[in-house]
């Protein structure tokens, strides 16, 4: 009866943090766009979020349909399945979707009628470092996968394996969510603002993280066994790195530059419209 109940419980968390966390995707686009600017916000993460959300999407693609990766899973977690749900996969399309519509603003800001922002503006071009991530994860999935053609006679249980290769893949995604949050966390503090970048996809976000991190734990005890947690590395990381950047964003937007967004007035909130949009509708 617990059982039955716990996975009602993870199948509705699971569903509620994929819209939670689908939905936070379309905020700042949206904002953006009403705003005729993407100024406040950095092409770093929107850039690097697109090919996070890539290597999410291939690496939950495998754990779900490959019968050889789920086979050297089980090997590898004593005889489990992968806890990777459909709502994983669900969830990282539509964001590949949303991202790159996104970042076409950013690439392509004419196409939207959007003003141009100079090249001296911080946060208008891709960083190098952003850059150099990106082309590191290329290139460590590439050697991962060269290693494991040479060996791929060993044991999959104790030597390399395909299954190694994604999880390399998924790994790309762990270091992309561990850093992306960086640039806009640097250029609100610079600002000393945090206008043109939306609260309500943070708040999203957050509501999103706790919940996948909840269903991951829940599916484990279901399973009996924590390799649950542990064999799905990129997940755990996915909603707890996620969180803790989204505290970072609510304590500056709510507390640290609050006084920046009462210098605009006091009209009633838009949840999709930061200060900055509210301030150029009053002109």
């Amino acid at each position: 009866m617990a059982a039955s109940f716990l996975t009602i419980v993870s199948r509705l968390f699971g569903w509620i943090y994929f819209f939670c966390w689908s939905f936070s995707f379309y905020p700042q686009a949206i904002l953006n766009f009403r705003r005729k600017s993407t100024s406040g916000t950095t092409i770093d993460f929107i850039a690097i979020n697109v090919h996070g959300f890539i290597a999410y999407f291939t690496s939950n693609a495998a754990f779900l349909f490959s019968s050889e990766i789920r086979r050297q899973y089980a090997l590898r977690n004593h005889g489990l399945t992968p806890t990777v749900q459909i709502n994983d996969l669900a969830f990282a399309a539509h964001a590949i979707v949303l991202t790159t519509i996104t970042w076409t603003q950013y690439m392509f800001p004419a196409a939207w009628g959007f003003d141009k922002r100079g090249k001296g503006e911080h946060g208008a071009r891709m960083s190098s470092w952003i850059k150099g991530i990106i082309v590191g994860g290329l290139v460590g999935v590439g050697v991962t996968a060269l290693n494991v053609s040479a060996r791929n006679d060993e044991d999959p249980k104790n030597g390399w394996a395909w299954i190694d290769v994604i999880y390399a893949v998924s790994y790309v995604k762990v270091v992309i969510t561990l850093v992306k949050y960086l640039p806009q966390v640097i250029t609100n503090y610079r600002n000393q603002s945090t206008r043109g970048w939306s609260i309500l996809q943070i708040l999203l976000d957050f509501v999103g993280g706790i919940l996948s991190v909840s269903q991951l734990f829940i599916d484990s005890y279901l399973q009996g066994d924590w390799s649950g947690v542990t064999g799905n590395p990129v997940k755990l990381a996915l909603g707890n790195f996620s969180m803790f950047f989204d505290l970072i964003f609510i304590a500056q937007h709510y507390y640290l530059y609050r006084r920046d967004r009462k210098s605009f007035g006091s009209m009633e909130d838009d949840p999709l419209l930061d200060d900055d949009s509210r301030l150029d509708r009053i002109d």
